[in-house]
């Protein structure tokens, strides 16, 4: 994976600006800690910062090429997974190869079939072509939105990065918030709406979305999108549809040129990505897989069985490790670091996040780097077969909003009064879920609770899902470690969507196709374990210190998050037991000491971007 960013100017030559782009550049170094380039043109400024993946050497970027007199100019981050399958058609068309890089795959299938190359694409992915000749910007984003793309236009510049971060160290994007963007980070946050930058003006080219910018302007088109058609395969062959998409994807994203592992909770959906990879990597005399788990020191002491999470993750990710004879690593974390780390969340961020629930794969990412460079990782299961309890509880099924985050009033009681009249609050979400509702592609025929199904799955993938897309990407890159989701193969994606929820729900269970397609693969008790969330301290220690940090920030009169925050509620809620806060307020995991650290991190980053708001 990698970092890219630059901007086009139909107003100056832009070659005299080197130190801008420097600048702009520099800001991803830690999505590519192995390389730097850039390409300057009259009208061109293209910045790339390389993590080496894939051919080391012949990958280098910005990657130019010429055909029929014309010069193409290539930034890439991400990864091809047909990669061979396309090289073999461009080279039946013609083309020759310099290097054995998918970046000159990619910019070759461009070459060749300009924006139709889209639909020919299998990967994870965020590039920019620039036609020399044509005097055209081709922006494009893959179509689940694995990898990020920031966009905005200031007068006749199209200024783009993998990251805000590289868009605000432009001198011409400066870092303001206006209504809009206060109402998506105290009402929607920390998710975000499809395609919003939060920072006025900057917007996120959306999934499966591609852009063109040219001198008649910018041009944005969809290239994919969930489609709705009856599903015609009996529960045999949808079981097995399954397992060979599963298969086939993790094989796929098994091409590394370097060190390569799987973080193993132990759980089901890492566990079958751990099998998958374990037997491939035998099976082809590679040795042992390398795999990950992460927990927390003491967290023993703390930790008790509830219906929500029954066990610890630690024995069961053992069991698989052994049952598959990887070289398994057990990282533990401090409870203390999660909280130290919210600050440096937050920059690799750039906006308030999922606080703890960042850190934790923040400090993870950081350990598993010192040995590998590329992981496979299971999330998304749960959004693609049906995981969450949203999918199961009537209450959070038939909610009027976005059923992980549905007390909205709570958000309401911890903001100013005039904030909320200000951001106009509760008519925002309302207008953000309703506007996510509608857009469901609908089955002529479907009955009123299948279509209510369809519609929460919509919402789990296109609203809440991007958020934990947002985090892996944005705390692994922290650390130049490119994390791999198979379960965004968007052949499975597309196949599940239309699979009726009676199959996705065989036996009543929890991702139960998922399951059952699974058979064979995994010990039965792994099989058929019940889901348990993303590891998390139970150590109260976590829950004291950003208690103490919050206090702090309420009695300083200086702190900028005063003025959109209520003290005297958030005081009361600091100082309250939680078992007495009606929360979690966001996913399963967001409780209240999470609400005192997303207000931290809010702190954080009105200071460390020096945010205006208007």
């Amino acid at each position: 994976m990698c970092g890219i960013t630059g901007w086009v100017d139909w107003q100056q030559d832009v070659r005299g600006e080197r130190e801008i782009l420097d600048r702009m550049t520099a800001t991803l170094a830690q999505r590519g800690p192995d390389a730097s380039g850039v390409y300057l043109s009259k009208h061109a400024a293209i910045g790339h910062r390389r993590l080496s993946v894939v051919d080391l050497e012949g990958g280098k970027q910005p990657m130019l090429r010429r055909q029929d007199e014309r010069s193409y100019v290539i930034t890439y981050n991400g990864e091809l997974y047909n990669t061979d399958e396309l090289r073999q058609e461009l080279v039946s068309r013609g083309h020759v190869f310099s290097s054995a890089s998918d970046t000159e795959v990619l910019l070759r299938s461009y070459m060749e079939w300009g924006q139709k190359c889209m639909t020919k694409l299998n990967g994870i992915f965020a590039f920019g072509v620039w036609d020399e000749k044509n005097e055209s910007l081709f922006l494009a984003r893959d179509r689940i939105g694995v990898k990020p793309l920031f966009y905005t236009q200031v007068n006749e510049k199209l200024i783009f990065g993998s990251e805000l971060k590289a868009l605000l160290a432009h001198p011409c994007v400066k870092a303001i918030i206006n209504h809009e963007g206060l109402a998506e980070l105290l009402m929607v946050g920390p998710a975000r709406t499809p395609g919003h930058g939060v920072f006025k003006g900057i917007n996120e080219l959306k999934p499966g979305q591609m852009l063109v910018f040219d001198r008649q302007g910018i041009h944005i088109a969809a290239y994919w999108k969930l489609e709705s058609q009856p599903h015609e395969d009996s529960f045999a062959k949808t079981v097995s549809t399954v397992r060979y998409l599963i298969e086939d994807a993790v094989k796929r994203q098994l091409v590394s040129d370097v060190p390569l592992c799987t973080l193993l909770s132990g759980g089901l959906d890492s566990s079958a990505i751990t099998a998958i990879a374990a037997i491939n990597q035998q099976q082809n005399g590679d040795g042992s897989l390398e795999t990950f788990s992460v927990d927390y020191i003491d967290n023993e002491k703390y930790f008790t069985s509830d219906s929500f999470q029954p066990d610890a993750d630690g024995p069961w990710a053992r069991k698989v490790a052994a049952y598959y004879t990887t070289n398994h690593h057990e990282i533990r974390l401090e409870t203390a670091e999660l909280a130290s780390a919210l600050p440096a969340a937050l920059v690799a961020r750039d906006l308030p996040g999922m606080t703890d629930v960042d850190t934790s794969l923040y400090l993870f990412s950081r350990e598993i780097r010192k040995l590998a460079t590329v992981g496979l990782s299971g999330e998304c299961a749960d959004e693609v077969f049906g995981g969450y309890p949203w999918f199961y509880r009537q209450d959070m099924i038939q909610a009027t909003t976005f059923p992980w985050a549905a007390r909205s009033e709570n958000r309401l009681s911890w903001l100013k009064p005039e904030v909320v009249r200000a951001i106009r609050a509760e008519e925002y979400l309302a207008s953000r879920y309703s506007d996510a509702v509608a857009e469901t592609p609908r089955l002529t025929g479907e009955d009123v609770e299948a279509a209510r199904m369809r519609e929460i799955f919509y919402l789990s993938l296109t609203r809440f899902m991007p958020t934990l897309l947002d985090r892996k990407d944005r705390m692994s890159m922290a650390f130049g470690l490119e994390l791999r989701v198979p379960f965004c193969d968007h052949r499975l994606v597309e196949y599940v969507w239309n699979v009726p929820w009676a199959m996705k729900n065989y036996q009543n269970r929890e991702k139960g196709l998922l399951r059952h397609a699974l058979t064979g693969l995994l010990p039965d008790d792994v099989l058929w374990r019940k889901k348990s969330p993303y590891p998390k301290t139970h150590n109260p220690q976590f829950l004291e210190i950003v208690r103490q940090w919050a206090l702090t920030i309420l009695n300083d009169q200086t702190s900028p998050v005063l003025q959109l925050i209520n003290p005297s509620a958030i005081r009361q809620i600091a100082k309250a037991d939680t078992s007495t806060v009606s929360l979690p307020w966001f996913g399963q995991l967001m409780g209240m000491p999470q609400l005192l650290a997303y207000v931290i991190q809010l702190d954080s980053w009105l200071q460390e971007y020096q945010v205006s708001i208007e």
